[in-house]
């Protein structure tokens, strides 16, 4: 995609986040094509020693590889421009924008985005009463991967008893029924468009297992429909200052054309293991998952 000069890239993965396996998947695939594009990769994983790990390492890029809280909240995104490091995806402000789902869908309802209605609430205080008409569906308001979500439903007469681990405040939104839709922008360029097909609903365990989803790619779509997430996710991209790569995913309720596309959220540390969407997109339209993997590494930066 670009010509490549030596560099030293450290790539950072696992973190304490709850999703530390992903996350060492995604950093394991990215290391090994880098080195077979002729980078010298340096592993680290981001625990208490992790300024002393990247001082040791002295790289020239660091490689963001983490997923969820701290890693793709603009957490590490700081400590990475305090240490003066250039690194890979997004920056601190629309790291932290995109994580939090609330605050992004009010950036994307301020440019005409079609997002759901949400409200957050604390955990505490969704007892007895549904807290909107069903179905609706629970998720903490900064994790990724279908972290600690519930599909509250017809059948159920009251709200579910959550586990310990959710946090103290929740997101709770209507719930988008359809397609399960994806888009990848890399740079300012949507790649294309994969339709997403599972037995139940696209959670955890259908986007990381082997065989747990199946990915039509490209989807087979109305041009309308295909060209919208194109667009949708390009101005999802740009209006929450993405850099590099973001992933935004759609629902699509093919019952009523144009108006049944919903924008769910845009992930600005797509996932990078061998069932990720992103490469596979990709791929589909020409770029190597190594060519992908260099181009994050030739446009990292501080200041993003």
């Amino acid at each position: 995609m670009s010509s490549r000069t030596p560099k030293t890239v450290a790539v950072l993965m696992g973190g304490p986040g709850a999703e530390r396996l992903v996350s060492l998947s995604t950093g394991q695939e990215c290391a090994s094509a880098l080195r077979q594009a002729g980078y010298t990769v340096v592993e680290v994983d981001a625990g208490s020693a992790l300024v002393e790990n990247l001082q040791r390492a002295v790289p020239d890029v660091v490689f963001n590889a983490l997923h969820g809280r701290w890693g793709e909240d603009g957490c590490v995104q700081g400590l990475l421009e305090w240490m003066g490091l250039p690194y890979t995806h997004s920056g601190v402000l629309c790291s932290a924008l995109a994580m939090d789902k609330e605050k992004s869908k009010e950036v994307f309802r301020s440019v005409g985005l079609p997002v759901v209605d949400s409200l957050l609430m604390a955990r505490n205080d969704l007892a007895g009463v549904h807290p909107m008409p069903v179905p609706y569906v629970i998720k903490p308001n900064n994790e990724g991967s279908s972290v600690g979500v519930y599909l509250v439903d017809l059948e159920q007469k009251t709200p579910p008893v959550l586990s310990e681990d959710m946090p103290d405040i929740i997101m709770v939104e209507t719930f988008a029924p359809g397609r399960e839709l994806t888009t990848t922008v890399v740079g300012d360029r949507a790649l294309t468009v994969t339709d997403i097909l599972t037995d139940t609903w696209y959670d955890y365990d259908a986007k990381y297992v082997e065989g747990g989803s199946k990915h039509v790619v490209p989807a087979k779509l109305p041009d309308e429909i295909f060209q919208a997430c194109l667009d949708y996710a390009v101005k999802a991209h740009q209006v929450l200052g993405c850099r590099s790569i973001s992933r935004t995913d759609f629902r699509w309720d093919d019952t009523l054309g144009i108006s049944g596309l919903i924008l769910l959220e845009t992930n600005t540390q797509p996932g990078m293991t061998p069932t990720s969407l992103s490469p596979e997109q990709a791929a589909a339209v020409g770029i190597s998952f190594s060519d992908l993997c260099s181009f994050l590494v030739e446009d990292a930066s501080c200041s993003r």
